[in-house]
């Protein structure tokens, strides 16, 4: 792997001020999910985000993502306020910025799995050179699919449809890494090896991680806990160092 990133471990990732979201917007129903949430993530951090279904962790992972927007308060991300921006330069942001590794794995069903992982560095820079190919073709063996690289998505089973996916969320080595249930689909070797590959990118690139998870032994793991309950961080806590 090339050198780590020069980043400083307590860099600002993420930050949010009274972050708000409501839907149905002024009409009779409209109903308020997040309520004036302040968090910060930076760079050192391997944070599980947890909570029963239905306290907010899927809207706030898209308010995280840049895949929605607040209705109040405002989300920096890299020290950048994202609620005016335009769609493209939120696009432009989430490439340069963010990884995600959702439960689905929104592979591309026309390319290899070497080209999938290629993608969001050909999105940002068009053909990718020989560091690149290479950059992809290690993280292919990182998942244990160095054998699989030019079989196309319905050739591959779910598990593994799901190891590149998060090889593709990684080979831009984004400052921030959303993951969505990664480990979901994956049996538990290799769901071990894919959390060891998260907390390297982490250690090595100063990769700040949050996990969404209902899995307890996953966020047991993790750095830092976050809970949301009915839409509020009820609770934020980390391991001691």
């Amino acid at each position: 792997m090339p050198e780590a990133a020069p980043a400083a471990a307590d860099e600002e990732v993420l930050r949010l001020e009274g972050l708000r979201k409501s839907y149905n917007v002024g009409l009779p129903i409209e109903t308020e999910v997040l309520h004036g949430l302040d968090l910060t993530i930076s760079r050192r951090d391997f944070a599980a985000l947890i909570g029963p279904s239905g306290s907010g962790k899927s809207t706030l992972l898209n308010l995280l993502g840049l895949l929605d927007t607040p209705t109040a308060g405002e989300l920096y991300l890299l020290g950048r306020p994202v609620r005016e921006l335009d769609d493209e330069q939120r696009t432009a942001l989430r490439a340069q910025a963010l990884g995600f590794v959702f439960q689905f794995h929104h592979l591309m069903p026309a390319f290899t799995a070497l080209e999938n992982i290629l993608m969001p560095l050909m999105v940002r820079h068009g053909r990718p050179g020989a560091e690149a190919v290479e950059r992809a073709r290690q993280l292919l063996r990182e998942v244990g699919l160095e054998k699989f690289e030019t079989r196309k998505p319905a050739e591959l089973s779910g598990g593994q449809q799901q190891r590149v996916a998060i090889a593709r969320a990684l080979v831009a080595r984004p400052a921030l890494l959303l993951a969505d249930e990664p480990t979901g689909n994956l049996d538990t070797k290799t769901a071990a090896d894919v959390f060891e590959l998260f907390r390297r990118f982490n250690r090595d690139f100063g990769c700040a991680v949050v996990v969404v998870t209902h899995d307890p032994r996953l966020s047991a793991v993790c750095d830092r806990t976050i809970e949301l309950v009915d839409g509020l961080i009820v609770s934020d806590q980390r391991q001691p160092a």
